[in-house]
Protein backbone atom coordinates (compact mmCIF):
# COMPACT_ATOMS: atom_id res chain seq x y z
CA UNK A 1 0.00 0.00 0.00
CA UNK A 2 2.98 2.40 1.16
CA UNK A 3 4.84 2.02 -2.25
CA UNK A 4 1.15 2.84 -4.14
CA UNK A 5 0.62 5.55 -2.09
CA UNK A 6 3.81 7.20 -3.42
CA UNK A 7 2.07 7.99 -6.80
CA UNK A 8 -0.83 9.06 -5.02
CA UNK A 9 -1.25 13.28 -5.54
CA UNK A 10 0.08 14.79 -2.01
CA UNK A 11 -3.24 15.73 -0.83
CA UNK A 12 -4.54 12.27 -1.08
CA UNK A 13 -1.73 10.87 1.36
CA UNK A 14 -2.20 10.57 4.91
CA UNK A 15 0.23 12.82 7.33
CA UNK A 16 1.36 9.40 8.94
CA UNK A 17 0.68 5.84 8.74
CA UNK A 18 1.66 3.89 11.43
CA UNK A 19 -0.33 0.72 10.70
CA UNK A 20 1.66 0.93 7.13
CA UNK A 21 4.87 0.89 8.98
CA UNK A 22 7.23 -2.04 9.03
CA UNK A 23 7.04 -4.74 11.42
CA UNK A 24 9.98 -5.22 13.93
CA UNK A 25 10.78 -8.24 11.66
CA UNK A 26 10.55 -6.52 8.60
CA UNK A 27 13.41 -4.44 9.66
CA UNK A 28 15.17 -7.32 11.64
CA UNK A 29 18.28 -7.65 8.87
CA UNK A 30 19.19 -3.88 10.28
CA UNK A 31 21.65 -3.62 12.85
CA UNK A 32 20.36 -1.52 15.89
CA UNK A 33 18.69 -1.31 19.62
CA UNK A 34 15.05 -1.58 20.73
CA UNK A 35 16.00 0.05 24.31
CA UNK A 36 13.35 0.20 27.08
CA UNK A 37 9.91 -1.03 26.75
CA UNK A 38 7.95 1.88 25.46
CA UNK A 39 10.28 4.56 25.64
CA UNK A 40 12.89 3.27 23.63
CA UNK A 41 15.92 4.74 23.52
CA UNK A 42 14.36 8.48 23.52
CA UNK A 43 15.60 9.84 27.10
CA UNK A 44 19.28 8.10 26.32
CA UNK A 45 19.12 9.83 22.72
CA UNK A 46 17.61 13.06 24.05
CA UNK A 47 20.21 13.60 27.08
CA UNK A 48 23.36 13.52 24.19
CA UNK A 49 22.56 13.22 20.71
CA UNK A 50 25.81 13.67 18.84
CA UNK A 51 27.04 11.18 21.67
CA UNK A 52 24.41 8.99 21.51
CA UNK A 53 24.51 9.22 17.32
CA UNK A 54 28.97 8.21 17.52
CA UNK A 55 27.71 5.22 19.96
CA UNK A 56 25.22 4.07 17.42
CA UNK A 57 28.00 4.30 14.48
CA UNK A 58 30.44 2.61 16.32
CA UNK A 59 28.64 -0.16 17.20
CA UNK A 60 26.54 -0.97 14.16
CA UNK A 61 27.61 1.32 11.13
CA UNK A 62 26.15 3.84 9.22
CA UNK A 63 22.57 2.81 8.34
CA UNK A 64 21.07 1.89 11.99
CA UNK A 65 18.00 1.13 13.60
CA UNK A 66 16.81 2.94 16.48
CA UNK A 67 13.62 3.13 18.34
CA UNK A 68 12.57 6.87 20.06
CA UNK A 69 9.72 8.81 20.31
CA UNK A 70 7.13 5.66 20.25
CA UNK A 71 8.49 4.25 16.61
CA UNK A 72 11.14 2.41 15.02
CA UNK A 73 13.69 4.99 12.90
CA UNK A 74 16.30 3.73 10.39
CA UNK A 75 19.42 6.19 10.77
CA UNK A 76 21.36 7.03 7.24
CA UNK A 77 24.63 8.60 8.29
CA UNK A 78 27.46 10.40 5.83
CA UNK A 79 27.38 12.43 2.89
CA UNK A 80 26.06 10.02 0.52
CA UNK A 81 23.14 9.88 2.71
CA UNK A 82 22.70 13.47 3.25
CA UNK A 83 22.60 13.81 -0.97
CA UNK A 84 20.15 10.07 -1.26
CA UNK A 85 17.70 11.63 1.20
CA UNK A 86 17.80 15.08 1.05
CA UNK A 87 18.08 15.74 -2.94
CA UNK A 88 15.93 12.58 -3.29
CA UNK A 89 16.19 12.23 -7.33
CA UNK A 90 13.64 9.47 -7.45
CA UNK A 91 11.15 11.43 -5.48
CA UNK A 92 10.49 8.54 -2.74
CA UNK A 93 11.17 10.61 0.28
CA UNK A 94 8.50 12.16 2.27
CA UNK A 95 8.59 15.26 4.33
CA UNK A 96 5.54 15.63 5.21
CA UNK A 97 5.35 12.32 6.53
CA UNK A 98 8.81 12.73 8.18
CA UNK A 99 8.11 15.77 10.34
CA UNK A 100 4.17 15.15 11.01
CA UNK A 101 3.97 13.38 13.78
CA UNK A 102 6.47 16.19 15.70
CA UNK A 103 5.31 19.30 14.10
CA UNK A 104 1.65 18.71 13.16
CA UNK A 105 -0.28 19.63 16.32
CA UNK A 106 1.24 22.58 15.84
CA UNK A 107 2.59 23.81 12.59
CA UNK A 108 0.28 21.90 10.31
CA UNK A 109 1.08 23.02 6.46
CA UNK A 110 4.27 24.13 7.05
CA UNK A 111 6.34 23.68 3.94
CA UNK A 112 8.43 21.27 5.66
CA UNK A 113 5.57 18.98 6.24
CA UNK A 114 4.25 19.38 1.93
CA UNK A 115 5.53 17.63 -0.62
CA UNK A 116 6.36 17.15 -4.40
CA UNK A 117 3.84 19.24 -6.23
CA UNK A 118 2.00 21.43 -3.30
CA UNK A 119 5.30 21.62 -1.98
CA UNK A 120 6.57 23.64 -5.06
CA UNK A 121 3.11 25.23 -6.15
CA UNK A 122 3.37 27.27 -2.45
CA UNK A 123 7.18 27.21 -2.44
CA UNK A 124 7.05 28.66 -5.57
CA UNK A 125 4.30 31.34 -3.97
CA UNK A 126 5.87 32.11 -1.36
CA UNK A 127 9.36 32.82 -2.59
CA UNK A 128 7.95 36.59 -3.47
CA UNK A 129 8.76 37.30 -0.03
CA UNK A 130 12.47 36.88 -0.53
CA UNK A 131 12.78 38.92 -3.92
CA UNK A 132 15.08 42.15 -3.87
CA UNK A 133 12.60 44.33 -3.05
CA UNK A 134 11.09 42.89 0.03
CA UNK A 135 14.70 42.31 1.03
CA UNK A 136 15.59 45.73 0.57
CA UNK A 137 13.06 46.21 3.16
CA UNK A 138 14.01 44.13 5.48
CA UNK A 139 17.35 45.87 5.68
CA UNK A 140 15.82 48.93 6.68
CA UNK A 141 14.19 47.52 9.69
CA UNK A 142 17.07 45.41 10.56
CA UNK A 143 19.39 47.59 10.32
CA UNK A 144 17.32 49.84 12.98
CA UNK A 145 16.17 46.91 14.87
CA UNK A 146 19.88 45.87 15.53
CA UNK A 147 21.44 49.34 16.19
CA UNK A 148 18.46 50.41 18.49
CA UNK A 149 19.29 47.28 20.69
CA UNK A 150 23.14 47.67 21.19
CA UNK A 151 22.93 50.93 22.48
CA UNK A 152 20.34 49.02 25.01
CA UNK A 153 22.49 46.23 25.62
CA UNK A 154 25.95 48.29 26.31
CA UNK A 155 28.95 47.73 27.63
CA UNK A 156 29.00 44.83 30.39
CA UNK A 157 28.45 41.37 31.27
CA UNK A 158 25.34 40.06 29.03
CA UNK A 159 23.44 36.29 29.20
CA UNK A 160 23.60 36.19 25.27
CA UNK A 161 21.04 33.64 24.46
CA UNK A 162 18.08 35.24 25.78
CA UNK A 163 18.93 38.43 24.66
CA UNK A 164 19.58 37.85 21.12
CA UNK A 165 16.49 35.77 21.39
CA UNK A 166 14.57 38.37 22.52
CA UNK A 167 15.95 40.62 19.59
CA UNK A 168 15.22 38.36 16.92
CA UNK A 169 11.82 37.58 18.04
CA UNK A 170 11.02 41.62 17.76
CA UNK A 171 13.03 41.30 14.75
CA UNK A 172 10.65 38.76 13.26
CA UNK A 173 7.53 40.91 14.50
CA UNK A 174 8.62 44.09 12.94
CA UNK A 175 10.24 42.79 9.31
CA UNK A 176 7.75 39.44 9.33
CA UNK A 177 4.16 40.69 10.71
CA UNK A 178 4.79 44.73 10.42
CA UNK A 179 4.12 45.02 13.65
CA UNK A 180 6.27 47.87 16.34
CA UNK A 181 7.85 46.34 19.59
CA UNK A 182 5.02 46.12 22.26
CA UNK A 183 2.39 44.20 23.87
CA UNK A 184 1.02 42.91 20.86
CA UNK A 185 4.28 42.15 19.44
CA UNK A 186 5.08 40.11 23.36
CA UNK A 187 2.05 38.16 22.93
CA UNK A 188 2.48 36.91 18.91
CA UNK A 189 6.19 35.98 20.55
CA UNK A 190 5.01 34.35 23.47
CA UNK A 191 2.94 32.04 21.64
CA UNK A 192 5.63 31.15 19.10
CA UNK A 193 7.66 30.63 21.95
CA UNK A 194 5.06 28.13 23.72
CA UNK A 195 4.76 26.22 20.46
CA UNK A 196 8.68 25.27 19.85
CA UNK A 197 8.88 24.39 23.23
CA UNK A 198 5.52 21.96 23.04
CA UNK A 199 6.99 21.04 19.53
CA UNK A 200 9.40 18.00 21.21
CA UNK A 201 7.41 17.67 24.26
CA UNK A 202 7.36 14.10 25.89
CA UNK A 203 3.44 14.19 26.35
CA UNK A 204 2.19 14.68 22.82
CA UNK A 205 -1.48 15.38 24.15
CA UNK A 206 -3.00 18.80 25.37
CA UNK A 207 -3.37 17.90 29.15
CA UNK A 208 -3.67 20.68 31.36
CA UNK A 209 -0.59 22.47 32.52
CA UNK A 210 1.46 20.93 30.19
CA UNK A 211 4.10 22.32 27.15
CA UNK A 212 1.87 20.68 24.57
CA UNK A 213 -1.23 22.43 26.04
CA UNK A 214 0.87 25.82 26.50
CA UNK A 215 2.06 25.03 22.10
CA UNK A 216 -2.01 24.42 21.15
CA UNK A 217 -3.60 27.71 23.26
CA UNK A 218 -0.55 29.59 21.22
CA UNK A 219 -0.93 28.31 17.79
CA UNK A 220 -5.33 28.98 18.37
CA UNK A 221 -4.21 32.29 19.29
CA UNK A 222 -2.16 32.62 16.22
CA UNK A 223 -4.27 31.30 13.87
CA UNK A 224 -7.47 33.95 14.94
CA UNK A 225 -4.75 36.75 14.89
CA UNK A 226 -2.95 35.88 11.38
CA UNK A 227 -6.60 34.82 10.00
CA UNK A 228 -7.60 38.60 10.83
CA UNK A 229 -4.54 40.24 9.33
CA UNK A 230 -4.46 38.23 6.43
CA UNK A 231 -8.10 39.05 5.72
CA UNK A 232 -7.07 43.20 6.35
CA UNK A 233 -4.14 43.46 4.15
CA UNK A 234 -5.71 41.74 1.23
CA UNK A 235 -8.13 44.55 1.70
CA UNK A 236 -5.91 47.14 1.81
CA UNK A 237 -3.33 45.68 -0.56
CA UNK A 238 -0.85 45.06 1.48
CA UNK A 239 2.75 46.04 2.42
CA UNK A 240 6.14 45.54 2.66
CA UNK A 241 6.88 43.15 5.52
CA UNK A 242 7.06 39.40 4.83
CA UNK A 243 3.26 38.56 6.08
CA UNK A 244 2.07 41.00 3.79
CA UNK A 245 3.91 39.44 0.89
CA UNK A 246 2.35 35.84 1.92
CA UNK A 247 -0.90 36.85 2.12
CA UNK A 248 -1.33 38.69 -1.69
CA UNK A 249 0.98 36.05 -2.89
CA UNK A 250 -0.60 33.94 -5.78
CA UNK A 251 -0.55 30.75 -7.57
CA UNK A 252 0.55 29.97 -11.36
CA UNK A 253 -3.31 30.48 -11.93
CA UNK A 254 -3.50 33.64 -10.30
CA UNK A 255 -5.85 32.73 -7.20
CA UNK A 256 -4.67 33.60 -3.98
CA UNK A 257 -3.36 31.23 -1.27
CA UNK A 258 -6.12 30.43 1.01
CA UNK A 259 -6.25 32.29 3.94
CA UNK A 260 -5.97 29.28 5.99
CA UNK A 261 -2.60 27.89 4.29
CA UNK A 262 -1.37 31.55 4.71
CA UNK A 263 -2.03 31.39 8.51
CA UNK A 264 0.06 28.20 8.50
CA UNK A 265 2.66 29.24 6.72
CA UNK A 266 3.36 32.58 8.38
CA UNK A 267 3.41 30.03 12.09
CA UNK A 268 5.91 27.75 10.64
CA UNK A 269 8.57 30.23 8.83
CA UNK A 270 8.03 32.02 11.90
CA UNK A 271 8.68 29.68 13.78
CA UNK A 272 11.55 28.65 11.58
CA UNK A 273 13.28 31.90 10.93
CA UNK A 274 13.63 33.11 14.71
CA UNK A 275 14.72 30.19 16.75
CA UNK A 276 17.05 29.31 13.95
CA UNK A 277 18.76 32.31 13.58
CA UNK A 278 19.11 32.46 17.30
CA UNK A 279 20.96 29.24 17.62
CA UNK A 280 23.34 30.25 15.32
CA UNK A 281 23.86 33.28 16.42
CA UNK A 282 24.40 32.04 19.57
CA UNK A 283 26.91 29.75 18.20
CA UNK A 284 28.88 32.25 16.14
CA UNK A 285 28.74 34.63 19.08
CA UNK A 286 30.89 31.89 21.10
CA UNK A 287 33.44 30.80 18.44
CA UNK A 288 33.73 34.70 18.21
CA UNK A 289 34.87 35.26 21.71
CA UNK A 290 36.68 32.02 21.75
CA UNK A 291 38.68 32.72 18.78
CA UNK A 292 39.83 36.69 19.02
CA UNK A 293 41.68 36.27 16.18
CA UNK A 294 38.89 35.71 14.10
CA UNK A 295 36.69 38.32 15.48
CA UNK A 296 39.31 40.70 14.74
CA UNK A 297 39.45 39.69 11.56
CA UNK A 298 35.76 40.15 10.86
CA UNK A 299 35.58 43.42 12.47
CA UNK A 300 38.16 44.82 9.86
CA UNK A 301 36.70 43.42 7.19
CA UNK A 302 33.33 45.18 8.67
CA UNK A 303 34.94 47.92 9.18
CA UNK A 304 36.40 48.52 5.72
CA UNK A 305 32.74 47.62 4.43
CA UNK A 306 30.75 50.89 6.63
CA UNK A 307 33.55 53.18 7.40
CA UNK A 308 33.20 52.35 11.37
CA UNK A 309 30.94 51.82 14.00
CA UNK A 310 27.04 51.31 13.95
CA UNK A 311 26.96 52.61 10.03
CA UNK A 312 24.21 50.11 8.30
CA UNK A 313 25.35 47.55 6.21
CA UNK A 314 23.37 48.05 3.13
CA UNK A 315 21.90 45.86 0.91
CA UNK A 316 24.01 46.25 -2.41
CA UNK A 317 26.97 45.54 0.85
CA UNK A 318 26.05 42.54 1.64
CA UNK A 319 27.57 40.59 -0.27
CA UNK A 320 31.40 42.33 -0.07
CA UNK A 321 31.38 40.79 3.95
CA UNK A 322 33.07 37.78 2.41
CA UNK A 323 34.80 36.51 5.67
CA UNK A 324 31.80 37.23 7.68
CA UNK A 325 29.94 34.78 5.48
CA UNK A 326 32.57 32.19 5.89
CA UNK A 327 32.13 32.76 9.74
CA UNK A 328 28.80 32.06 9.84
CA UNK A 329 29.30 29.03 7.90
CA UNK A 330 31.67 27.69 9.70
CA UNK A 331 29.43 27.84 12.82
CA UNK A 332 26.43 26.07 11.28
CA UNK A 333 29.10 23.22 10.81
CA UNK A 334 29.98 23.59 14.02
CA UNK A 335 26.54 23.42 15.80
CA UNK A 336 23.86 22.68 12.71
CA UNK A 337 20.62 24.18 13.97
CA UNK A 338 18.70 21.56 12.86
CA UNK A 339 20.48 18.73 13.99
CA UNK A 340 18.93 15.80 12.34
CA UNK A 341 16.49 15.29 9.44
CA UNK A 342 13.12 12.69 9.36
CA UNK A 343 11.63 11.74 6.26
CA UNK A 344 9.44 8.75 5.19
CA UNK A 345 10.25 5.82 2.43
CA UNK A 346 7.61 5.95 0.33
CA UNK A 347 9.07 3.02 -1.44
CA UNK A 348 11.62 0.35 -0.56
CA UNK A 349 15.43 1.34 -1.42
CA UNK A 350 18.66 0.23 -1.13
CA UNK A 351 21.63 1.94 0.56
CA UNK A 352 24.93 0.70 2.45
CA UNK A 353 24.22 -2.70 1.91
CA UNK A 354 20.46 -2.86 2.95
CA UNK A 355 17.00 -3.14 1.70
CA UNK A 356 14.91 -0.93 3.49
CA UNK A 357 11.14 -1.56 2.89
CA UNK A 358 8.71 0.86 2.23
CA UNK A 359 7.00 3.11 4.43
CA UNK A 360 9.92 3.03 6.76
CA UNK A 361 10.96 6.20 9.04
CA UNK A 362 14.46 7.53 7.99
CA UNK A 363 16.41 9.98 9.28
CA UNK A 364 20.00 11.85 8.67
CA UNK A 365 21.73 13.71 10.49
CA UNK A 366 24.15 16.66 10.00
CA UNK A 367 25.44 17.15 13.27
CA UNK A 368 27.37 13.81 12.68
CA UNK A 369 28.16 14.32 9.09
CA UNK A 370 29.49 18.15 9.82
CA UNK A 371 31.76 16.56 12.16
CA UNK A 372 32.95 13.30 10.36
CA UNK A 373 36.61 12.79 10.62
CA UNK A 374 37.05 11.42 6.93
CA UNK A 375 35.47 14.89 5.93
CA UNK A 376 36.85 18.12 8.16
CA UNK A 377 40.61 17.88 9.07
CA UNK A 378 40.50 18.79 12.97
CA UNK A 379 37.00 18.52 12.68
CA UNK A 380 36.50 20.13 16.21
CA UNK A 381 38.37 23.17 15.58
CA UNK A 382 37.04 26.79 14.43
CA UNK A 383 38.30 27.47 10.74
CA UNK A 384 36.07 29.36 8.77
CA UNK A 385 38.80 28.68 5.87
CA UNK A 386 37.51 25.56 5.25
CA UNK A 387 34.90 27.56 2.84
CA UNK A 388 36.26 29.40 0.56
CA UNK A 389 35.47 28.54 -2.73
CA UNK A 390 38.18 26.02 -3.37
CA UNK A 391 37.44 24.18 -0.27
CA UNK A 392 33.95 23.88 -1.36
CA UNK A 393 34.17 22.97 -4.52
CA UNK A 394 36.87 20.07 -3.58
CA UNK A 395 34.19 18.86 -0.89
CA UNK A 396 30.84 16.72 -1.51
CA UNK A 397 27.76 19.09 -1.93
CA UNK A 398 26.11 17.43 1.04
CA UNK A 399 29.16 17.62 3.80
CA UNK A 400 27.09 20.87 4.66
CA UNK A 401 24.05 20.34 5.09
CA UNK A 402 22.58 23.39 7.78
CA UNK A 403 19.84 24.64 5.43
CA UNK A 404 19.18 21.29 4.60
CA UNK A 405 19.16 20.55 0.53
CA UNK A 406 17.12 19.23 -2.39
CA UNK A 407 13.59 20.86 -2.98
CA UNK A 408 13.49 21.56 0.61
CA UNK A 409 16.06 23.66 0.51
CA UNK A 410 15.58 26.50 3.55
CA UNK A 411 13.20 28.99 2.06
CA UNK A 412 14.65 31.85 3.68
CA UNK A 413 18.57 30.83 3.73
CA UNK A 414 19.87 34.22 2.16
CA UNK A 415 17.80 35.99 5.06
CA UNK A 416 19.32 34.29 7.84
CA UNK A 417 22.87 35.39 6.10
CA UNK A 418 21.80 39.52 5.98
CA UNK A 419 20.66 39.10 8.85
CA UNK A 420 23.75 37.35 11.01
CA UNK A 421 25.70 40.16 8.50
CA UNK A 422 23.91 42.97 9.70
CA UNK A 423 24.16 41.52 13.11
CA UNK A 424 27.80 41.55 12.93
CA UNK A 425 28.46 44.70 11.69
CA UNK A 426 26.59 47.10 14.37
CA UNK A 427 28.03 44.42 16.84
CA UNK A 428 31.84 43.76 16.05
CA UNK A 429 32.15 47.57 15.18
CA UNK A 430 30.72 48.58 18.56
CA UNK A 431 32.14 46.27 20.83
CA UNK A 432 34.81 43.20 21.62
CA UNK A 433 33.08 40.01 22.74
CA UNK A 434 34.55 38.15 25.55
CA UNK A 435 34.33 35.19 27.73
CA UNK A 436 36.17 33.68 30.51
CA UNK A 437 39.46 31.69 30.23
CA UNK A 438 38.52 28.19 30.31
CA UNK A 439 34.75 28.62 29.72
CA UNK A 440 33.07 26.02 27.28
CA UNK A 441 29.02 26.33 28.33
CA UNK A 442 27.03 22.89 27.86
CA UNK A 443 24.85 22.93 24.98
CA UNK A 444 21.07 21.14 25.15
CA UNK A 445 20.82 19.85 21.81
CA UNK A 446 16.54 19.48 21.42
CA UNK A 447 14.50 21.24 19.92
CA UNK A 448 17.16 23.53 18.38
CA UNK A 449 20.62 23.70 19.93
CA UNK A 450 21.05 26.36 22.69
CA UNK A 451 23.78 26.88 25.68
CA UNK A 452 22.05 25.94 29.03
CA UNK A 453 23.23 28.62 30.87
CA UNK A 454 22.30 31.44 28.32
CA UNK A 455 25.70 32.12 26.98
CA UNK A 456 27.73 34.00 29.86
CA UNK A 457 29.90 36.93 27.20
CA UNK A 458 31.08 40.63 28.37
CA UNK A 459 30.93 43.20 25.75
CA UNK A 460 33.74 45.98 25.45
CA UNK A 461 33.34 48.91 24.04
CA UNK A 462 35.46 49.75 21.53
Amino acid sequence: MATLAAHQPTSARPTHWKEDNPTKGDLSHIPGEQGLPVIGNTFKMLADPPAFTRAMVEKYGRVYRNNAFGGTVVALVGADANELVLFDRKKIFSSEQGWGPILDQLFPRGLMLMDFDHHRADRKALSIAFKPEPMRHYVGSLNHGIAQRMGEWGAGPIQFYPAIKQLTLDLAADSFIGIPFGEESQKVNQAFVDMVQASVAPIRKPLPFTKMKRGTDGRAYLVEYFTKETERRRAEGGGQDMFSQFATATRDDGSLLPVDEVVDHMNFLMMAAHDTITSSATTLVYYLAKNPEWQEKLREELRAITGGEGRALNYEELGQAELTEMAFKEALRMMPPVPSIPRRALEAFEFGGYRIPAGTPVGVNPHFVHHDPEIWDEPEKFDPLRFTREAEKARHKYAWVPFGGGAHMCLGLHFAYMQIKILMAHMLTTYRIEVADGYAPEWQAWPIPQPKDGLQIALRKI
